[in-house]
């Protein structure tokens, strides 16, 4: 019987090659993590520290310096970073030197509520904690505070972010009740009457144009209140 040597080879190549990889992923397994390091992504205003970072990470792992890689879940890592209230998502990640990288993006306030309880708004209309190391500059949600009225408020406030004239100039929503609610303007002393949230387009396209002419004639400190309440219309008080 003929040997062929060159399967015999090919084989052999195999094998070699086989036994490489698993001392290469056993060699890697036995690496120690060198050094953390924590990165936040966005915004610069920082609701929570690397600080707190770091001893949510010891609290729940240890002293991570010298710990083999093969004994650390990084899914479980970015899990525990996640349960902190000001975190919206965590990307962990190892590299070939050994630095542990976590990559986080913090929650992002859009409103604060200022009722028995002060909270943020977040911008996925959650309940989002205040911060001991940053206080945002949001708008200021005041009144009947409740799960409705708070939705009702987020639509509005998306609405509002989305146009830079209003992102400047509202600092304020009131909660009369459901379905009616107040603006307050940065430089203005009258009220906005919004209503409810229905046909804020065409309630906020009303007022801008009302508010553009009013300015030129230079006339807007004659009035105390602007309803948008009505059909296509802007009803003004005077004082």
């Amino acid at each position: 019987m003929r040997i062929n040597w060159n399967i015999m080879k090919m084989l052999g190549l195999c094998f070699v090659l086989l036994v490489l990889y698993a001392f290469s992923g056993y060699r890697s397994g036995l690496k120690k993590i060198k050094n953390s390091s924590i990165e936040f992504v966005g915004d610069e205003n920082l609701y929570l520290t690397q600080g707190t970072v770091n001893k949510l990470l010891i609290q729940n792992y240890g002293n991570l310096q010298n710990v083999s890689k093969e004994k650390l879940d990084l899914n479980n890592v970015e899990k525990a970073i996640e349960a902190n209230e000001m975190v919206k998502r965590a990307q962990v990640y190892l590299a070939v030197d050994g630095e542990l990288t976590s990559r986080i993006v913090q929650r992002k306030p859009i409103a604060r509520i200022t009722s028995d309880a002060s909270f943020y708004l977040d911008d996925e209309g959650k309940r989002m904690p205040l911060s001991k190391n940053h206080s945002a500059r949001v708008p200021i949600i005041t009144g009947k505070v409740s799960g409705d009225t708070l939705e009702d408020v987020y639509e509005i406030l998306k609405y509002i972010n989305s146009d830079e004239f209003l992102r400047k100039n509202v600092i304020g929503i009131h909660i009369k009740d459901v379905a009616n609610y107040q603006l307050k303007f940065r430089m203005e002393q009258f009220v906005v009457n919004l209503g409810g949230v229905d046909n804020l387009e065409e309630k906020f396209n009303n007022f801008k144009a009302f508010y553009a002419k009013a300015n030129k004639d230079k006339t807007l400190e004659n009035f105390t209140m602007v309803s948008l309440e009505f059909n296509n219309q802007v009803v003004c008080t005077k004082i």
